[in-house]
């Protein structure tokens, strides 16, 4: 169910309903390609969440676009924030979904430039007590080896991921009217490997040295069929996850034996 989508008297009862997990998908506004809308990964992060709630009841929160983007900045579109104010601004709305009677967070990665931000999102935690727990998740990470497999089968260019087979397919599932095929055809975003010789270490252009025009893989063979499947997977994955943080009563219980542990070095 969507919180916005719910009455204030309705949202009071799902909180209860749900047993107080909420999903936040973190998406961004960013160039995916020529023939994707800028919007992809918030529109299908919310699509994700919302299909994974049909399968395991929480609530959705509204759609999400301020990330990790710094790569994307040189293309026209983005929208990428000074990054201590990004950190802040998702904390304290953390603590008013948490305000708002949820216990447990999960926070979806929605767009691989948020796959060390929420991660680190969640270690915040650990600085001061909160009446919620986080959880960072990325979509492959719940899958089975069955899931994975099957995930591989659907596409014809596995390789990439960014604007390529898999993410066109699944923006075509869910707003087909905004995904320009015939662009689509045209382009192929080859990794260039342009930072290999430092490739031991990060550096925060490895992104646009591998694909400058911030697309990864070969979209060309992309259906909404497809995406239909490669979604389905997704929500599976997720309503397991969801599943699981509910019944869990290991990491509150972690929590409060860890802040009291704090607690008595300042005494």
């Amino acid at each position: 169910m969507r919180w916005d989508e719910l009455t204030s008297d309705e949202f009071a009862a799902a909180v209860k309903e749900t047993r107080g997990v909420c999903l936040m998908a973190l998406g961004v506004m960013e160039r995916h390609g020529p023939h994707l809308p800028l919007g992809t990964d918030t529109i299908n992060g919310l699509a994700v969440c919302s299909a994974a709630a049909e399968l395991e009841p929480a609530v959705v929160f509204p759609p999400w676009f301020l990330g990790q983007i710094n790569e994307a900045r040189c293309f026209p579109g983005a929208i990428a924030i000074p990054p201590a104010m990004l950190i802040d601004i998702l904390l304290a709305m953390f603590d008013e979904i948490g305000r708002n009677g949820f216990t447990k967070i999960i926070a979806y990665m929605a767009h691989g430039g948020n796959n060390m931000l929420a991660p680190f999102l969640a270690q915040c935690q650990l600085f001061e007590a909160k009446p919620y727990q986080v959880y960072s998740y990325r979509y492959s990470a719940g899958m089975t080896d069955e899931e994975r497999a099957e995930w591989t089968a659907a596409l014809t260019h596995p390789e990439g991921g960014h604007a390529g087979e898999s993410e066109t397919s699944v923006t075509m599932a869910n707003v087909p009217d905004l995904v320009k095929l015939d662009a689509a055809r045209q382009v192929k975003g080859d990794r260039l490997g342009r930072m290999d010789h430092v490739r031991a270490g990060l550096n925060g252009l490895w992104w646009y040295a591998d694909y400058p025009e911030n697309i990864a893989g070969d979209p060309s063979a992309s259906t909404a069929e497809t995406g239909r499947k490669l979604q389905g997977i997704q929500a599976r994955a997720m309503a397991r996850f969801i599943r699981a943080v509910k019944d869990d009563e290991v990491t509150p219980a972690l929590a409060a034996e860890f802040f009291q542990r704090e607690q008595e070095l300042r005494c």
